[in-house]
């Protein structure tokens, strides 16, 4: 799988409501309104990535989650990481 070019991330990212483009990563931070809540998603993402064999690195500080998503094996961000972030917003929606 190519690693996307800037232009091509960011036309990409542009559907994706607070998703950053980092170069090598791309990034959301989620707040939550209770430590619990922010735990519960992050079970949720972490089936996602099971599912998907994709896995995020995920930070978690207290009722903020951020998640970074790049193609280690790729050396950078892949359509592999901008769907996942799709399915993750498809999360957050549901």
């Amino acid at each position: 799988m190519a690693v996307l070019g800037e232009e091509e991330r960011i036309r990409r990212l542009a559907s994706l409501p607070g998703w950053e483009d980092g170069g090598d990563e791309i990034r959301k931070r989620f707040t939550f309104d209770s430590f619990e809540d922010a735990i519960a998603f992050v079970g949720r993402v972490a089936e996602l990535a099971k599912r998907r064999n994709h896995h995020p690195d995920i930070l978690i500080q207290y009722r903020k989650v951020t998640l970074l998503l790049s193609t280690h094996s790729e050396g950078g961000v892949t359509a592999k990481d901008v769907d996942f972030a799709a399915a993750v917003e498809e999360l957050v929606e549901g």
